[in-house]
């Protein structure tokens, strides 16, 4: 038989842990029986102690009072929960008894009062004795015996520490049982991290078909007469759901989802609240958060639902939070539902003796902040309740602060700037340059670990500037706080705010360096620019904050966006950049390969959000919504679906402001935002405009995203109509209607296969003889041209190349898949690798057309544009229509067009996407609720006429566009006799249309009625105009939505028509017909 082994703990501070065969002390998971005999530790055989040293041990630690006797004293069934009564655990005492006598480790006449104590003193619930087997239960017993004896050789009480954990090893759960003062975290010793255990290895790993509930109690009085700890107990089960969930009038009747055992315990009056808090829980994203009052005279019960999964280390979060205020729970339970809900409940008390507010008026100030742990459970900022440890409030606003500084502080400075004077970025060897400075000072300057030195180092300083942030957006009084203010108001009220000057001057006194000057400084740039967030609203799932973007280095950023988001949650990051008030853009999740790849990714994000949404004003050209871009970063790990939900969420906090709570709104406008799929998020888009509508967003759900499914929610797929492909087609008909050329006769290269949406489309929509195709799957190529009827089979198929029927080639033609290795070319070339050959295939063929319409962002780039060049000069392509976004590099544009290449870059030739997003946009805002299901929503599967015949005034808006945009840069590029780049022509309309647009949008132009009605009348849809009416159409569009329709349809068309060197004269005679159209 084995014994435990009592080891004396090396650090003294922790008094002892001990070890045995089926719990661990000094360690958090079961071993071997092996590895306790061969640890080389000294061991204390308490059966040698003298009987009357054992005795005077016992009372050392438990005082004269302690008896060998006792008897149980069972609670009563308690508020919500009932205490379960153990039949046999009279029965089981005295199996336990004769098992702690076998082992002999106890002195015999001591044996029963050991087992006593532990069953009748300690308060341990039944539900422990009831779940455990003798055997283990004697254990404990024993090596809470010898922690007695390590503890009264150390003369101390307070060094008798218990920790008893045991895992089941079937994964059926564990329990956990450590000494614990009462409102207190615990910074070391076995209280330190139990909890966080508990969440990483049960709560947060639950899923609705594999969960864990776990409920813990306190001991009711201490371990001892001398000794102050009292018990902590943790119970770990594994849920037994219910094989049939019941819907109860299309709600989920909480007993069909519930863990058996659970149903056991739950009094009616828990399972009436748990009911309501689990369908509130169904119809929202964020946490429900109730409070009761509780069975003893002050006690709280605090009750907070959400959906599982949702949040991480949240339990163990919240112990931390209640302790800040000197409170300590009696019990808790976490129940799990098989509908996917978790349920948290804590009963809250008092501690006695302290300074602390009232538990009445810190009840509802731990409700506020259960919100913000929720967002940031795992905060590095909030800390135990120690000298310079920061309130949830404060340490929230500090990690906010850290994520604005990493991305915000100017890291290029003034060196940068004369530099990029003296170097001239249309040279491509000076911009590699700028580029890679750029990159290096990002590296190298203020890095997350740097930043947090500094927050860490100055708590102080931080105080202070949550407080100039606080007085500013700290909401008005609700109706909880009528009575007297919140503790966090309160709070305010104590130190003395400092005005923006004053608390510079502070900081620059404070600081002993440049670094830490910059960094401090960074949040006092944030509160300046901070116009409204959803930071004091309860319920939230991740915290926003809409900022004016005045602060962004002209260096860094020439153009000044419109308006700017930052949004935070515990396993992401999010920014939403826009350049007009009323803009649309895709949502990029940006995803990381390892821990390195997320580092890059961190610091370029701003960088990449800034470039995506300027680029798409460029494209957004002669539509009513500018330019805009959104990303996500989520951590390594995290679930992408998720980050975008507690990112649409947050964002739209700020888009109805005050439906939750008032909310400090310095910018004071309504704001317009359009959401659009991009890489990661094209699923996403039909669960973005009904959680909208949820959120309460009637007025504009329909048009919140766009790329939604058009059977079930009016989207207008752009792959099934060809919508981008249409203005791709305009401007290679143009070419070939410009040059004389006949499409047949006509050699192409195309990257991006049948298997894609332009790929596909330019398949199916030319008939020219194209001679390779690169997709994801590999290289297609035959130098006669591809047989077009395999290639339109593969097409209407969508399929990749690696699809193709080998036997349709020529003797010259070949298949290169991206598996193949040593693959022989008909010519005799070696092809070592597939993917490698892919990857370059686009820089070795000619052809008369090159249209990439697929492949990665720069794949033509300064670096080797010189390979789309022979030893000649000779360019392997005339013309280059360039329909994948950011296909080609602008510096490689330009040097491909001084070789005589035509060039048509992406923003002009693929707008007929966002054409079409726009107009999906606008049926949206125009048609109500009812109109828009009876119209836009497929019924039995099949499209209304009215939205085939939409879908068609579509497709000719995108082809007229198309058509009108590509005659404007030809004439341009005619006009300046070819020493203009169509390139440059191009950016410069995007930019002349822009301005103009932003000129009109503030003119008295669009206050002329019937100017606005002739030009609103023709820039909507036809089919739309007939079917709602003009008047009504004006009344139900928001004015600002107005005005930018009518400046982009006046500006384009003005543009398209004279020019970018239109005269005033020439814009007199334009506006005075416009009343008439």
């Amino acid at each position: 038989m084995e014994h435990p082994i009592i080891a004396p703990n090396g650090n003294s501070k922790h008094g002892l842990y001990i070890r045995t065969p089926n719990f661990i002390l000094s360690s958090h998971y079961p071993l071997k029986h092996s590895s306790f005999m061969s640890t080389p530790e000294p061991t204390v055989n308490t059966a040698q102690l003298p009987l009357n040293g054992a005795k005077k041990l016992t009372q050392a630690l438990f005082g004269e009072g302690f008896t060998n006797g006792g008897e149980s004293h069972c609670a009563k069934a308690s508020h919500g929960y009932t205490t379960p009564v153990f039949e046999g655990k009279k029965a089981q005492r005295a199996s336990v008894e004769i098992d702690v006598a076998s082992k002999g480790f106890i002195p015999h006449n001591l044996i029963a009062g050991e087992v006593d104590w532990f069953y009748f003193n300690l308060g341990i619930d039944d539900s422990y004795f009831q779940k455990e087997s003798s055997e283990i239960i004697s254990d404990h017993i024993i090596a809470l015996f010898g922690a007695k004896i390590v503890a009264y050789t150390k003369r101390d009480p307070t060094k008798f520490i218990i920790d008893l954990e045991r895992i089941d090893d079937q994964g059926k759960g564990g329990t956990f049982i450590h000494t614990s003062a009462p409102g207190l975290t615990s910074a070391e010793g076995p209280g330190a991290s139990c909890e966080k255990r508990i969440d990483e290895l049960f709560l947060d790993k639950s899923t609705p078909t594999n969960a864990y509930r776990l409920e813990t109690f306190r001991s009711a009085g201490s371990i001892s007469a001398t000794a102050s700890q009292q018990l902590r107990c943790y119970f770990v089960t594994k849920c037994n759901f219910p094989k049939n969930p019941s819907i109860l009038a299309g709600k989920t009747d909480i007993r069909s989802v519930s863990d058996s055992y659970f149903l056991e315990k739950a009094t009616g009056a828990v399972l009436d609240i748990y009911q309501q808090i689990l369908w509130k829980v169904e119809s929202k994203l964020g946490p429900v958060i109730e409070v009761h009052d509780g069975e003893a005279s002050r006690e709280k019960w605090l009750v907070i639902g959400y959906k599982m999964g949702s949040t991480s280390r949240f339990f163990s979060a919240l112990s931390n939070l209640y302790h800040f205020y000197s409170l300590y729970s009696s019990r808790k339970y976490v129940e799990q539902f098989s509908n996917g809900v978790t349920i948290i409940s804590l009963y809250l008390n008092p501690l006695p003796n302290t300074n602390a507010p009232p538990i009445e008026n810190s009840i509802f100030q731990v409700m506020k902040e259960a919100s913000l742990l929720f967002c940031l459970p795992d905060n590095p900022y909030f800390l135990p309740k120690i000298s310079g440890s920061h309130a949830v409030q404060e340490a929230t606003y500090a990690y906010c602060g850290w994520i604005f500084a990493q991305h915000f502080c100017n890291r290029l400075g003034p060196a940068y700037l004369q530099l990029k004077n003296v170097l001239n970025e249309d040279d491509p060897i000076h911009a590699e340059v700028l580029s890679d400075i750029k990159r290096r000072f990002r590296e190298e300057t203020f890095t997350p670990e740097s930043i947090a030195q500094v927050i860490h180092a100055h708590p102080d300083l931080i105080s202070l500037l949550y407080v100039n942030f606080a007085m500013t957006h700290y909401p008005p009084s609700d109706d909880a706080s009528k009575l007297m203010p919140t503790l966090s108001y309160q709070r305010l009220h104590t130190v003395q705010p400092l005005d923006d000057a004053q608390l510079y001057e502070k900081i620059r006194r404070t600081a002993p360096n440049k670094h830490v000057l910059q960094v401090l400084g960074s949040f006092l740039v944030f509160n300046k620019h901070v116009l409204k967030t959803n930071f004091y609203q309860p319920t939230k799932v991740a915290l926003s904050f809409r900022l004016a973007p005045e602060f962004l280095p002209e260096v860094e950023y020439p153009k000044k966006p419109y308006g700017m988001f930052i949004v935070i949650g515990n396993e992401f990051r999010g920014f939403h950049i826009r350049f007009r008030d009323v803009a649309r853009g895709g949502i990029r999740i940006v995803l990381s390969r390892n821990k390195d790849n997320y580092s890059v990714n961190q610091r370029m994000l701003v960088d990449e959000n800034y470039g995506l949404a300027a680029t798409q004003s460029l494209k957004n050209k002669d539509i009513p919504e500018g330019g805009a871009k959104g990303t996500i970063l989520p951590s390594l790990g995290a679930s992408p679906r998720r980050c975008f939900e507690k990112y649409v969420d947050a964002m739209i906090d700020l888009l109805i402001p005050g439906v939750k709570e008032p909310v400090v709104d310095l910018y004071g406008i309504p704001e317009l935002l359009f959401f659009g799929p991009d890489e990661g998020t094209a699923d996403l888009m039909d669960w973005a405009a009904i959680h909208a509508r949820s959120r309460g967003a009637e007025t504009w759900w329909k048009s919140f995203t766009t790329g939604k499914s058009a059977e079930t929610l009016g989207g207008i797929p752009h792959d099934v109509y060809g919508m981008t492909s249409l203005s791709i087609r305009q401007f290679v008909l143009g070419l070939y209607k410009q040059l004389g050329l006949r499409e047949r006769d006509i050699t192409k290269v195309q990257t991006g296969g049948p298997d894609g949406d332009l790929g596909s489309n330019e398949i199916l929509l030319s008939s020219d003889k194209t001679v390779a195709v690169i997709d994801g799957s590999g290289v297609l190529s035959d130098p006669v041209g591809i047989d077009r009827e395999e290639l339109v089979r593969l097409a209407k198929l969508r399929v990749p190349v690696s699809h193709f029927n080998t036997a349709k080639l020529s003797k010259n033609g070949y298949l290169v898949k991206l598996e193949d290795q040593d693959f022989k070319l008909p010519s005799g070339e070696v092809v070592p690798d597939g993917t490698d050959f892919r990857n370059t295939a686009h820089l070795r063929f000619k052809a008369d057309l090159f249209v990439p319409c697929g492949g990665r962002p720069e794949a033509v780039n300064i670096s080797n544009m010189a390979a789309l060049v022979d030893s000649e000069g000779k360019p392997h392509f005339k013309y280059i229509v360039e329909g994948a976004n950011l296909f080609i590099t602008q510096q490689a544009r330009l040097y491909l067009e001084k070789r005589k290449v035509v060039l048509f870059k992406d923003s002009s030739a693929n707008k007929g996407g966002v054409t079409s997003s726009s107009l999906e946009v606008l049926a949206g805002l125009a048609l109500s609720t009812q109109e828009y299901l009876d119209l836009m929503v497929f019924k039995d599967g099949k499209p209304s006429e009215f939205y085939q015949n939409y879908v068609k005034d579509v497709q000719t808006k995108i082809t007229e566009n198309a058509a009108d945009e590509f005659q404007c840069i030809w004439r341009e590029h005619s006009r300046s006799q070819g020493t203009k780049s169509r390139t440059l022509i191009s950016d410069e309309l995007s930019l002349t249309l822009n301005n103009l647009q932003a000129d009109l949008e503030s003119s008295a132009l669009f206050d002329d009625l019937p100017s606005r009605k002739g030009v609103i009348g023709r820039a909507i849809p036809k089919t739309l105009v007939d079917q709602v009416g003009l008047e009504t159409l004006l009344q139900r569009l928001p004015e600002p939505y107005q005005r930018a329709l009518f400046s982009s349809w006046v500006a384009s068309h003005f543009i398209y028509k004279c020019g970018v060197k239109g005269s005033t004269v020439d814009f007199f005679h334009f506006a005075r017909d416009l009343a008439n159209l």
